[in-house]
């Protein structure tokens, strides 16, 4: 993420990090609550709502269609930005912790 991508909302973070398989967007909601012990619930407004701007982005596709079900899956642009996400919430942690603990001031 450079300095042209804010930072990531909790329910995108989910969504990106759900579509490393396809799924669609049922699937989604279901994965966030699991990985985020039931903290993070995603609506459907939210969900389809939040694929139409990712699909804009680019940083995820449809990857198949079946009827009234699409699922969709990351692309490599949308990977990168998990990746950077996750590198300015390390860089976030680890600043928390010097603090606090009274290694940095």
């Amino acid at each position: 993420m450079g300095q042209n991508n804010p930072p990531l909302t909790e329910g995108v973070y989910y969504i990106l990090l759900s579509l490393y398989e396809p799924r669609h967007g049922y699937g989604i909601m279901q994965l966030t609550e699991e990985l985020s012990n039931g903290r993070v619930r995603l609506g459907a407004g939210t969900i389809y709502g939040a694929i139409k701007t990712l699909i804009d982005r680019k940083w995820i596709v449809t990857f198949d269609e079946d009827g009234r079900k699409k699922e969709y899956i990351i692309t490599g642009l949308g990977k990168s930005i998990i990746q950077s996400e996750i590198k300015r919430l390390h860089e976030l942690y680890e600043n928390g912790l010097q603090i606090t603990k009274g290694e940095k001031s």
